[in-house]
């Protein structure tokens, strides 16, 4: 099958889809009333969706992403098949704008629908339905698009797409600063209960598992956007430390200890993101750096000592009692 017809065949399939919508949207949908944001970095191609609401686990149902499909947010009465049916057409090759409108057609509760899409090309597309609750509305921009209903002001939409505009750094920065924004604002009239973040990288690998730079929920929090900020803080040490590893894979070395030393300056005190640079540095033949993580480890928690005399028989330590001997050695002294 050439690429054209594979795209025929998605693009028909999608349609197939979209024309089974309304079988799927008997219902109104449950409540998902929110404030949400889908965005693209313009510079990387990363594409990304955030969200937090006063329900719970709303980042199941309302934000969607693919690697080099695009980002969608549905909610209001929410009608959960406008993520997939959606990522569907763009993959097909329909607009933001395309895909959108042909699911609204389909979709008798349109009125009580808020969606907004974001097509691979930085394309948006919006909808708030009339009988959204208000104070609901969107506002769309240069490859984002912030919306919320049942909000407490009706300037919370505009509010979120002046501290995305406004905030440099990762898009995953930018797409937390709307979410601060639209909480400093008034945010939802109930409350807060639930976030969640997802980006992805612009173009697809093929394995979409590895195209997910960010995909994290907070499901039942006092405080949802604390503690995802926090999350996403941690989230990128071990993205340092996932690329680090990839790094020594391919031999580079001072490239992936440089990497690591990233992580471990993020969370000094984490023994996890301790541990495994000072095995690398072991297995390389840099003993004597090694044994100074090994300690700073073992001081941190004496379990991980445990753990090194199990490494060598899988490979992950070379066969070499003395160096062993050595590494332990670092443990604190039993009283």
């Amino acid at each position: 099958m050439t690429k054209r017809q594979a795209r025929i065949f998605l693009l028909a399939a999608a349609l197939i889809l979209v024309a089974f919508l309304p079988s799927v949207a008997q219902t109104k949908g449950r409540p998902g009333h929110t404030f949400s944001i889908v965005a693209i970095d313009k510079e990387t191609g990363e594409m990304g969706a955030a969200v937090q609401s006063h329900w719970f686990s709303v980042g199941s149902s309302v934000i969607w992403a693919e690697s080099g499909v695009g980002a969608i947010c549905t909610q209001s009465f929410i009608e959960a098949s406008y993520g997939p049916l959606g990522l569907d057409l763009m993959r097909a090759g329909k607009t933001a704008e395309e895909a959108l409108a042909g699911l609204l057609r389909a979709d008798k509760y349109e009125a009580v629908r808020q969606v907004a899409m974001l097509d691979g090309q930085g394309r948006v597309a919006a909808h708030s339905g009339r009988n959204c609750i208000p104070e609901a509305g969107h506002l769309t921009g240069d490859g984002f698009s912030c919306q919320a209903n049942l909000m407490l002001k009706n300037t919370v939409w505009n509010a979120m797409a002046k501290a995305f505009e406004g905030t440099k750094g990762e898009l995953v920065d930018r797409l937390m600063a709307a979410l601060e924004a639209a909480q400093a604002e008034g945010g939802d009239i109930r409350g807060k209960q639930s976030a969640a973040i997802i980006v992805v990288k612009g173009k697809s690998s093929g394995a979409p598992w590895k195209d997910r730079i960010y995909d994290l929920r907070v499901e039942d929090n006092l405080a949802p956007l604390v503690e995802l900020k926090r999350l996403i803080r941690l989230n990128k040490a071990y993205n340092f430390m996932n690329k680090g590893d990839g790094l020594l894979t391919e031999g580079k070395v001072e490239e992936g200890m440089k990497a690591y030393t990233q992580a471990m300056n993020m969370y000094p005190d984490d023994a996890e993101m301790i541990f495994w640079p000072a095995v690398t540095l072991a297995s390389l033949g840099k003993v004597e750096e090694s044994l100074l993580l090994f300690k700073k480890v073992f001081a941190i928690d004496p379990n991980w000592a445990i753990l090194v005399p199990r490494l060598p028989p899988v490979g992950q330590l070379p066969k070499d009692k003395e160096l062993i001997k050595k590494i332990l050695a670092q443990a604190p002294k039993k009283q």
